[in-house]
């Protein structure tokens, strides 16, 4: 168990050293993900990407606020539900969004035979 915490918890610490490089805040990184991460028919509001990054809502508010004066990311009402604001990636938000991906894409490749030698040695524990 300590082997795959230690392997997370440095992937986490790189992948908030790649954000810092490209000028984000590492929850900045992780709201951009959680928005593009959400299935195609899920509707990107301010409390689902609070609860999908365990934050309170007031703190998903003052992210997405940053996002917004940095040209991250935008918000309009949902149309159909004017109560309800939307947020979504700018061009911007995207670009950089793709720039980290491949960043953290090629950190997996090097890092995925320790987390699942990790992970085999958790299961194994266990059988």
């Amino acid at each position: 168990m300590a082997e795959f915490r230690f392997q997370i918890r440095t992937f986490l610490k790189n992948s908030e050293t790649a954000a810092q490089a490209v000028g984000l805040e590492p929850q900045q990184h992780q709201l951009l993900l959680a928005i593009k991460g959400l299935p195609e028919d899920t509707s990107p509001t301010i409390g689902l990407l609070a609860e999908r990054m365990l934050l309170k809502h007031h703190s998903a508010v003052e992210l997405v606020d940053r996002c917004e004066r940095s040209g991250l990311t935008t918000r309009q009402h949902d149309a159909g539900d004017h109560r309800r604001v939307l947020v979504s990636l700018t061009a911007a938000g995207e670009d950089v969004l793709r720039r980290l991906s491949e960043v953290h894409e090629d950190e997996l490749s090097s890092l995925a035979p320790h987390l699942i030698g990790a992970l085999e040695a958790i299961v194994g524990e266990k059988a």
